[in-house]
C-alpha cells in the first residue's frame, strides 16, 4: 500500500498550524487537487474532540474523484486523524501532529496511507497523488506563511 510521511520544522506555532490545518473549508484554496471540499456534519464532544464529515472533491486532468472522510480534530493533544469513509480508495488514513519546538516553531508531522479500488485508477491516480503528497507539506507551511507573518515594514 503506498505511503508519505514526512516531518517539517515551521516557524509558527503548533496551535497555529493545528488552526490551520483544522480549517477544512479553505483547502480548495491552497491544497493541490482538492477542487471543492463541503462540510456535511460538524459535532463536538465534552472530551474538547471535533469531528467533521466532509465531502471533498480531487481533480487532475480528465479524472475527478468524490470521497467523503470523517476528520476527528484532537486540540487538547494537538492531533488530527483523517479516517476514510467512501469513494475510490479501498483504504486511506491520514494523521497529522503538531509539536511545539519553541515560542515560534513547531514540528508538523504528515502521514498518509492509501490504496485505491481500481487498479485502473491506481495506475491514472498514483504517480500524481504520490507527487501531491510531497507538495503538501509546503503548501500548508506557505499558507501559515501568508496567514501569521505580519507584513514587513515598508511593505
Amino acid at each position: 500500500m503506498p505511503q508519505f510521511a514526512n516531518t517539517r520544522r515551521v516557524r509558527h506555532r503548533a496551535d497555529q498550524m493545528f488552526d490551520l490545518v483544522a480549517d477544512v473549508e479553505r483547502y480548495p484554496e491552497f491544497v493541490p487537487l482538492c477542487k471543492s471540499l463541503k462540510v456535511r456534519q460538524r459535532t463536538r464532544g465534552a472530551d474538547g474532540r471535533e469531528v467533521i464529515v466532509a465531502d471533498m472533491t480531487v481533480s487532475f486532468k480528465l479524472v475527478r474523484e468524490n470521497f467523503t472522510s470523517r476528520v476527528t480534530l484532537d486540540r487538547p493533544n494537538l492531533k488530527i486523524l483523517v479516517e476514510y469513509l467512501s469513494g475510490p480508495f479501498s483504504k486511506l488514513e491520514n494523521r497529522w501532529t503538531f509539536t511545539p519546538k519553541g515560542d515560534n516553531a513547531s514540528d508538523v508531522g504528515f502521514f498518509i496511507s492509501y490504496e485505491f479500488k481500481s487498479r485502473m485508477l491506481a495506475i491514472l491516480m498514483g504517480a500524481m497523488f504520490d507527487a501531491a503528497f510531497q507538495r503538501f507539506a509546503a503548501a500548508f507551511e506557505a499558507h501559515a506563511d501568508a496567514i501569521y507573518r505580519p507584513p514587513r515594514a515598508g511593505a
